[in-house]
């Protein structure tokens, strides 16, 4: 019986040793991450396992992730000096890229073979860029080097979600566009002169998607006066003005070239507001004393691509800005075809053209 009794009690304890054994072999799940097992994690997202990662803490933001890739100077495409740097304006980090001749940089900028005078004007425009949501176009930076004597800048919305103007749930509406279109101002006017020589008076603005959100519905009712003679390209974008327009701004609408571009299958949500943008700076235009031909020559429209949102070329979304950006010169300067590359001549006046027609476009 005693033997019986030890066998059973000898048996048991070898199990709860095996039990002991196992449960320390297992993945830890305690909230730091730090199991040894296919969800490791070592506490800052970089996980070694195939779901690495801290589930205790933070996921990195869009915009912690983009101020990993380095910046600095580097080599456009067509040769030109790129300086990629970032400055605090009002409290917030504007990361720009400016390409242009080495020459025109001033020696504050660090780039070699720097020669201009820190704010002098120099021979070359500027075409700004907006990116779309998520900053894809900034670092993809479509209008680098000297296209059309317009030097190519991008800048990168200083947002959490890289947002221009940030987004509410719906991503429409963008509460503080007011506050990063002062601080594009104040980049172009103030900031960027100390670094390279350019003509502030050939200062062009291209928008892409949530850019085109912020430039349209905050830029350029509050700014437009100070880029007299210039233009912008709002692409895959538009939203009504949501500030009134200075004095000044609406008085540089007699010599601002606009352009609407989108595709038929446009998002469902800018379906509307790409239309309702275009009657208002119509509308605006009118009420400044232009007349409907004057109108028709400097505001445009298109949706002609058969695409997708942003997909110009009919194929994709980085391929069809870039597209938009190869064709800037035909589609925004004096002289051009309207030719947008592959599509056709897409300068329609406004007026009687303000209701777009679309295919059923996604969400």
């Amino acid at each position: 019986m005693f033997k019986s009794r030890n066998s059973l009690l000898a048996v048991l304890f070898t199990l709860v040793v095996l039990c002991l054994a196992f449960a320390e072999a297992a993945p830890q799940r305690n909230g730091n991450g730090n199991g040894n097992g296919n969800r490791n994690g070592n506490g800052n997202g970089n996980g070694n396992g195939n779901r690495g990662g801290n589930r205790g803490g933070q996921k990195q933001t869009a915009q912690q992730k983009a101020a990993q890739k380095p910046g600095g100077i580097s080599t456009a495409k067509d040769g030109s000096a790129t300086l990629d740097m970032t400055i605090d304006i009002n409290g917030l980090p504007i990361r720009f890229k400016v390409s242009a001749p080495a020459d025109q940089f001033t020696e504050a900028s660090g780039v070699q073979g720097a020669q201009a005078v820190p704010n002098s004007a120099g021979p070359i425009g500027m075409n700004v860029l907006l990116h779309g949501d998520g900053g894809q176009s900034f670092f993809d930076f479509p209008n680098q080097g000297v296209n059309a004597n317009l030097m190519g800048v991008a800048v990168l919305a200083p947002d959490k979600d890289l947002k221009w103007g940030s987004a509410d749930r719906n991503g429409v509406q963008r509460p503080n566009g007011a506050a990063h279109s002062a601080a594009v101002n104040q980049l172009i006017t103030q900031e960027l002169p100390k670094m390279v020589s350019f003509n502030q008076s050939n200062v062009f603005f291209t928008g892409v998607s949530g850019g085109s959100l912020t430039l349209a519905g905050f830029f350029m009712p509050q700014f437009m006066g100070n880029f007299p003679n210039a233009g912008v390209l709002l692409s895959c974008g538009g939203l009504a003005p949501q500030v009134p327009f200075t004095q000044q701004a609406s008085a540089a609408l007699a010599s601002t070239r606009i352009h609407f571009q989108s595709t038929k299958q446009e998002l469902s949500s800018l379906q509307k507001l790409i239309p309702e943008t275009v009657k208002a700076y119509e509308q605006a235009a009118k009420d400044a004393g232009m007349s409907n031909n004057q109108i028709n020559q400097l505001q445009t429209v298109d949706n002609t691509p058969n695409g997708g949102h942003c997909a110009f070329d009919e194929k994709g979304f980085v391929s069809g800005v870039q597209s938009v950006s190869d064709s800037f010169a035909n589609i925004m300067l004096a002289g051009g075809d309207g030719q947008l590359q592959g599509i056709g001549n897409v300068l329609s006046g406004v007026v009687g053209n303000e209701n777009l027609r679309f295919a059923q476009g996604r969400n």
